[in-house]
């Protein structure tokens, strides 16, 4: 499993290469580390590596993205970039403003439709849930809208980028 975090305002490559209990090795912009890891209590971490303890505390923000994160000396904003905030980054406004075809950016299955045809949706109201990478993403629209037509079901495995339901 990989994906980008941001931290402050630098972006770095996170990959999960093993794990197995506490032990973990993980790659951060090619850079490879391994790590003994164990949750003391709830949001503290101590995390050992090269034989140097560091204690780290996560406070979650307002969703399972963003985080402060807490070390004896040093805080971080700590953001996980995940196939939902990536298809948004790379959205203008305009093209968020107009978006007429919900779709997800990567492949994934269908977990639940909260629509119907001809249904009247508010801007902000989730339509579409899909697990992808084993998170689970939810597709709002983003002005009031109708539900045009819906090109899946549930339980469905689909493409990236395939178009699931149609607004007008």
């Amino acid at each position: 499993m990989s994906l980008e975090i941001k931290i402050n305002d630098k972006t770095a490559k996170v990959k999960l290469l093993k794990h197995d209990n506490n032990i973990y090795e993980i790659e951060v912009d090619n850079r490879v580390y391994k790590l003994d890891a164990l949750m003391v209590e709830q949001g503290v971490y101590s995390i050992l590596h090269n034989n140097i303890s560091h204690n780290v505390e996560l406070i979650e923000k307002d969703d399972h993205r963003h985080f402060n994160v807490n070390t004896y000396y040093y805080s971080y904003d700590v953001e996980i970039i995940d196939a939902e905030a990536k298809y948004k980054q790379n959205r203008s406004k305009d093209d968020l403003d107009d978006i007429r075809k919900i779709a997800s950016p990567m492949p994934g299955k269908v977990v639940k439709i909260l629509v119907k045809v001809g249904d009247e949706v508010k801007a902000g109201e989730t339509v579409i849930i899909v697990s992808a990478m084993k998170m689970e993403s939810e597709y709002k629209v983003q002005k009031d809208r109708v539900i045009k037509e819906i090109l899946v079901e549930e339980g469905d495995t689909i493409n990236g980028n395939q178009t699931l339901v149609v607004v007008e």
